[in-house]
Parts: structure tokens; C-alpha cells; sequence
């Protein structure tokens, strides 16, 4: 297998290409260039992307993790050689929930498809191995170089030392049997004790079954013992019948008597008050609530005559506030054009303006010749002379203004209280909302008024309506009063003659029940009075029969109860078939542990075969890989590692090594994996992303002349972000070192 070309996006590579060569490849790049994410890609290209994987804990599923971060679907292409094909895989993403699930293998340069080669057997395919196998053998990647178990790798290893089949491994034989013993019994649980538990209730239910049947017998002798009880009671029930029968022909006589003189005064009362005209019930109510309607007309009345109050109280005071306004007597308009203006030009007294023009032109020609003479200049006399005659004209008009404006305001003030001319239009507003309160206040009146009236004709109209009809049978009554009164004594007379009914219906019902319980066969001759009463024969009657009762339940019970328990014939051959299962299963459990012990014995004796194969190849390298430092490796099935320095022959755990002497040894273990493990004819690819972070100088020369030997049989892929490996195999033309561009932030 030999990959030419990877172009993805996935993750932070966006469309990126990455050109590969034959043998050894060195690609170098800066913390951040997406080293991991190239490796991740190559991975998912040849085994996708497992779109089950949830995210955990510190951990993102890849299909988060290396989603493109433009947004864009995942997708990648991969050329490679297998063999003497040239090969294109394609990996696209046409479903959000299956990222990369479309997958295409084609011949380079056609659109013809691969037979046989889909996406999820294409890395087993091409590369010989599982993912699992892969991915814990060639492909090792920084801080996961240690190598963990799998059963495929496991089956793998097997393989090559035991018969070469794949579909063996120790770990799914041990657990396939540990799960069949645990299945015939694990503690309290699997099939032995459950058919143990199932024997044990059949037991029971057999020793139930006979304990049943004893109590079943029991309860039906109780329950016919009873029977008999009961019908020599209810024998004794009849006697007293008879003997009280004899008794119920007296009663029934006396009843009659009773009956006869209820009617008789029934129809006295009938009498009486067809004489005195006395009204039927429902004239009665009828006016009886005719007078209460009347109670609450009045209270509608008394209610009417007080708004009526009311309103003329509103009416007054209306009035009278109409009658302050300093506009009363006029309509509103009228006042609005009153307030529009209010006053003609007041009078005022001319004198003061009058002596303020003489006194002003008197100063006007003084001024003028006395200037004149004192400077004879005409033309500032002129001026000085027009300046003071101007003011002699001025002075008097502005003193007419004041005067005028004084006038009108103490005008203003007498007939509307201010002197604002807004204060007086809004006066007028206010006097135009009084007359209309005014003219809703007698609306009212008038409607309260007639109201009031109204009510007072209807509530007069019913009393004499009313009593007109009292005075039919009872002419005395005057007023309503004395009409209710007479109403209440006509309905006391009705009710007792309802009471004389009720009770000559009584009488007569309870002769007719007295009739009917009668015995037919009662006989006029005379009987012996009974030993006991019969409160006492019903007592022991209903004991009887509860205890007949509960020992009838009991019987239905028991009989249920033990059909339920089934066919006893039937219990006893279950119990047989469940005995012959047990001893069966008993049988299997001691095979099965046979076999356990045999299959470890088993895995010993391959053990002592794995582990010193493997641990001499890993040993050669990892001596390789630090200059003879390390003598032998060795190494069990769940690669628990350890390494015995050359010069002092003790062997040391893998966790007692420095961080750097424990990558180098996983390291040689997984490339002795590789050697072991991997087809030699797919020649599959070595990964590896920054395995050498913690190598000194030293053993990373060592460790990169190992691969570059290695890398004569099978292509290597190296990422890392330093720049000794690329310096350290400058000018060897068999190494192939790439420098990475910067492609973003992160991985």
C-alpha cells in the first residue's frame, strides 16, 4: 500500500493537498498546522467516521471535533497504489448525521468503479487489518504510544503462533463460557436457581394442595350443620306468624274505626268552608303576594319622593348660582357678547393734559429765544424748539391713554370683580355651563316628578284593586292590614282542612296495608303463644345465616383457590421434569467449568509462546533504539510491559522508566506489532504523529536511522514539530521532508 495524495476538508483543512512520497516521509510543522488533523483524515479515509460516537467527558467525538470549521461538509480524497492498481477514494458527506458516509473507490483517472472495495471494508481491505488492529499497531501518535489489548489484535497474534485461523481469541472464549456458567447460575441468579426456586414452589404448592383439601372438607360439614340450623328457625318464624296474625285482625278493626271518623270530620270542614266562602289556596298566595308586591311599590314610592327631593334641591342650588353670575338675566350668547366688550371708552378729565400742552409749548419758545439770544445759532433753536413742541403734543395724549386705561378698570372691576378680558370670557363660559346644569337640574325635576306621581297612582290603583277581592269574603276588612290578616285566618282554615286529609289518607292507607298483610290462611282458632319473641328467633335466624354464609365463602374459597393450584397429577410430573433439568444443568456447569480450566491451561501454554516471540523482536529494537542500553523486553497478553537494563540483569516495569525511555520502549513494541501483526503483502503504512516529543538527540538519530531502514520495505509517515529530524536527513535523497504551511489556529 503506497498513498500518493490526501486532499480534505476536515476539521481546519480547507481544500488543503498533501503530496507523499515512497519510503520515508518527513512532514515538519509548527504547533497548530493541523499535523494531528492530517492523521485523523487519513484514518477516517480509510475506515470512516464513526457517527455513533457520543461526546465525553474531556473528549469530542471526531465527527464534532473535525467538523470544517467554514461550515462546508466533511469530505476528503485519498490516491494510492494497492498492489499494481492505482486507486482514488472519495468520502462525502450527503447526510449531517453519517459525516463522510458516502463513500467511492475508483480507478485513477476513470469513473469506474472498484469491485468489491466499500466503505465500511475498505481500510480492512487495503490495509489487511481492523481499524482496532491498526490503530494499536502502525498508527502511534504522541501521549497514546502505549499499546492496549484488543480481542482482534489478540486474534492476530494467535494467528501467527498458533494455526493460522483468525476467528480464535482466549478473551472471547473466556467470556463466552464465563457467560454460559453464569447463565446456569451467577450467585442467586441464572437458570439452576431459577429451576430450583421453580421445584421448590411446586413442592410447596403440593403440600398447599393437601392442606386445602382438609380445610375444604372441613368448611363444607360446617356449612350443611348450618343449613339445618336454619330451617328449624325459620320453622319456629312461622309460628310466630300464625300467632301473630290472630293479633293483626284486632288492629286491622281498630284501624277502620279510625279511618271512618277522619273522613267524617274531612267533610264537616268541607262544609264549613264552602259556607263561609272561604277562597281556594291559590287566591290566597295569589293575594298574599300581591300584597307584599304592594310593600315594595311603597318602598319604590317613599324611594321616588326622595330623588324627586333631590333633584329640587339640585334645581336650587343651580338657580341660585345662576343668579350670582354677574350675567344673570341674560342667555348665554348674550353674555359672550357682553364679555366680547364689555365697555364703551371711559370718561376721563382733559385739565392735566390741557396744562401739560400750554406749560409744554410755554417751554418750547422760552427755550427758542433763550437759545437763540445766548448763541445766536437759528438752527440749533429750530431743533431745540421742534424736539420740545413734539414733547408738548406728546405729553397730553399719553396722559389722556392713562387716564382712559384707569377709568376702564375701575370700571371692570365693579361689574365683574377683575380686569382681565380673558378672566371675563371665561366668566361668561362658566355662565353658559350654570344655565345648562340649570336646564338639566329642571329636566330632572320634571321627569323625577312624574315619575313619582306614576308610581303613586299604580301602588293606590292596586290597594283597592286588592282589597275589592278580600272584601268578597271577608267584608269587614277596611285597609290592607286588616285585608292580610283576614287572608292569613283563610289559610289557616285551609291548612287544617289539609291536615284532616292528610290524616284520613293515612288511616285509610294503613288499613289497606294492614288488609294486604294479613295472612289469608289466618285462622280464628286459638294458638299457643310462643316460648320467645321474635326479635330473638330473627337474632339466631341472621346469625345462622351469616355464619352459613361465611362457611359457604369459606368452601368457594378454598375450592377456587385449590383449582388454581392445578391438576395435582400435573404438579407431580413437573416436578419430575424439573428435577431430570436440574440434574441436566448441573451436568453442563461442571463441563463448562472443565472446559474454563482447560481453555486456561491452554492459554498458558500459548502465553509461553506469544509473549517471548514478540518481547525478542521488540527487544532487538528497542536495544536499537538506545544504543544497547536495554537487554531484553517482555511482555504478556494485556501488554503489561517491562525492560531489563544490560548492565544490571534486573528487569524493570515499564512505569519505572523516564518518559522518554517508556515512549522509546511502546514504541519498539508497536513497531515489533507492526512487524508481527500487519499482512507483509499489503505493506500497510506507519504513522506517526509527534512520537518522538520526548526522545533526546541521541535516540532520535538512533530511532530515525531505524526508520529509515524500515522505511525500504513500506512507506512512514512522520509528522513533528521540530526541525532535527528534517536537519538530521538533509541532503538524503531516500527521505522525502515537506514543510507545512500555517493554515489557522488550532488542530
Amino acid at each position: 500500500m503506497l498513498i500518493h495524495r490526501m486532499q480534505a476538508s476536515f476539521g481546519k483543512l480547507q481544500g488543503q493537498t498533501l503530496e507523499l512520497q515512497d519510503g520515508l516521509n518527513i512532514l515538519q510543522a509548527p504547533n497548530e498546522t493541523g499535523k494531528s488533523t492530517w492523521c485523523a483524515f487519513l484514518l477516517s479515509m480509510f475506515y470512516g467516521v464513526n457517527s455513533r460516537e457520543r461526546d465525553r467527558a474531556g473528549v469530542l467525538a471526531d465527527k464534532n471535533r473535525y467538523a470544517p470549521w467554514s461550515g462546508a461538509s466533511m469530505s476528503g480524497r485519498l490516491d494510492c497504489q494497492d498492489g499494481d492498481r492505482e486507486l482514488t477514494l472519495l468520502r462525502t458527506t450527503r447526510r449531517p448525521t453519517a459525516p463522510m458516509g458516502d463513500f467511492q473507490a475508483l480507478y485513477a483517472g476513470t469513473n469506474t468503479p472498484v469491485p468489491g472495495l466499500a466503505g465500511e471494508t475498505c481500510g480492512e481491505t487495503l490495509l489487511g487489518v481492523s481499524r482496532e488492529v491498526y490503530a494499536r499497531s502502525a498508527f502511534i501518535r504522541q501521549n497514546q504510544m502505549a499499546v492496549t489489548s484488543d480481542t482482534e489484535l489478540e486474534r492476530r497474534i494467535a494467528a501467527l503462533i498458533s494455526s493460522g485461523e483468525e476467528g480464535l481469541s482466549y478473551s472471547e472464549a473466556t467470556e463466552a463460557l464465563k457467560k454460559q456458567l453464569n447463565r446456569r447460575r451467577h450467585n442467586k441468579s441464572g437458570q439452576l436457581p431459577a429451576l430450583e426456586a421453580e421445584l421448590a414452589a411446586t413442592r410447596s404448592l403440593q403440600a398447599a394442595q393437601a392442606d386445602l383439601m382438609r380445610q375444604l372438607d372441613e368448611a363444607q360439614e360446617q356449612a350443611k350443620t348450618l343449613e339445618e340450623q336454619k330451617a328449624a328457625l325459620r320453622q319456629e318464624l312461622s309460628q310466630l306468624d300464625l300467632w301473630e296474625s290472630q293479633r293483626q285482625r284486632q288492629t286491622l278493626q281498630d284501624a277502620e274505626d279510625a279511618a271512618l271518623q277522619a273522613e267524617q270530620r274531612v267533610e264537616t270542614l268541607r262544609q264549613q268552608l264552602a259556607a263561609e266562602n272561604i277562597p281556594e289556596n291559590e287566591n290566597i298566595g295569589r293575594l298574599r303576594g300581591a300584597i307584599i308586591n304592594l310593600e315594595t311599590m311603597r318602598k319604590t314610592v317613599v324611594k321616588s319622593q326622595a330623588q324627586l327631593e333631590e333633584a329640587e334641591q339640585g334645581l336650587q342650588q343651580a338657580e341660585a348660582a345662576v343668579q350670582n353670575s354677574p350675567f344673570a338675566g341674560k342667555t348665554a350668547e348674550e353674555a359672550r357678547l357682553e364679555a366680547a366688550a364689555p365697555l364703551d371708552d371711559a370718561k376721563w378729565n382733559p385739565v392735566p393734559g390741557i396744562l401739560a400742552l400750554i406749560l409744554g409749548l410755554l417751554a418750547a419758545f422760552t427755550a427758542f429765544f433763550a437759545i437763540l439770544h445766548a448763541t445766536d445759532s437759528k438752527p440749533l433753536s429750530f431743533a431745540v424748539f421742534a424736539v420740545l413742541l413734539l414733547l408738548a403734543f406728546y405729553l397730553p395724549q399719553q396722559l389722556k391713554k392713562r387716564a382712559v386705561q384707569q377709568g376702564r378698570s375701575s370700571l371692570l372691576f365693579d361689574r365683574f370683580g377683575c380686569e382681565d378680558l380673558e378672566e371675563i370670557a371665561a366668566l361668561a363660559d362658566i355662565y353658559a355651563e350654570l344655565l345648562d346644569s340649570r336646564n338639566a337640574a329642571q329636566a330632572d325635576v320634571r321627569a323625577k316628578t312624574a315619575a313619582a306621581e306614576s308610581l303613586l297612582a299604580t301602588l293606590t290603583t292596586n290597594e283597592q284593586a286588592i282589597l275589592q277581592e278580600i272584601r268578597r269574603f271577608a267584608p269587614d276588612a277596611a285597609d290592607i292590614p286588616s285585608g292580610d290578616a283576614a287572608l292569613r285566618a283563610c289559610a289557616i282554615r285551609r291548612k287544617s282542612i289539609v291536615e284532616a286529609e292528610h290524616t284520613a289518607r293515612e288511616a285509610r292507607m294503613r288499613c289497606e296495608l294492614l288488609s294486604q298483610q294479613l295472612p289469608k290462611d289466618a285462622a280464628d282458632t286459638k294458638l299457643t303463644p310462643p316460648a320467645r319473641g321474635r326479635a330473638s328467633v330473627l337474632s339466631d335466624l341472621e346469625k345462622t345465616h351469616a355464619s352459613l354464609t361465611a362457611a359457604r365463602s369459606k368452601a368457594d374459597q378454598l375450592s377456587g383457590r385449590l383449582h388454581a393450584t392445578g391438576d395435582p397429577l400435573v404438579l407431580e410430573s413437573s416436578a419430575g421434569r424439573l428435577a431430570e433439568q436440574i440434574a441436566g444443568l448441573e451436568r453442563e456447569y461442571a463441563a463448562l467449568q472443565l472446559a474454563l480450566s482447560a481453555l486456561e491451561r491452554a492459554n498458558t501454554a500459548l502465553q509461553n509462546q506469544f509473549s517471548p516471540a514478540l518481547g525478542r523482536r521488540a527487544a532487538e529494537i528497542f536495544a536499537e533504539l538506545t544504543a544497547g542500553a536495554y537487554g531484553s523486553v517482555s511482555l504478556d497478553r494485556n501488554f503489561h510491559l517491562s525492560a531489563e537494563p544490560s548492565n544490571t540483569g534486573l528487569p524493570r516495569d515499564a512505569a519505572y522508566l523516564s518518559a522518554g525511555a517508556a515512549d522509546q520502549l511502546y514504541l519498539a513494541v508497536r513497531l515489533a506489532i507492526c512487524e508481527l501483526v500487519l499482512p507483509p503483502e499489503k505493506v500497510a503504512p506507519i504513522v506517526l504523529d509527534d512520537a518522538f516529543a520526548a526522545f533526546d538527540d541521541g535516540r532520535c538519530r538512533l530511532a530515525l536511522q531505524w526508520l529509515r531502514e524500515a522505511a525500504r520495505e513500506r512507506q512512514i509517515l512522520l509528522f513533528t514539530c521540530h526541525s532535527r529530524e528534517a536537519e538530521f536527513f538533509a541532503g538524503d535523497s531516500e527521505v522525502s521532508i515537506q514543510q507545512l504551511t500555517n493554515m489557522g489556529s488550532g488542530v
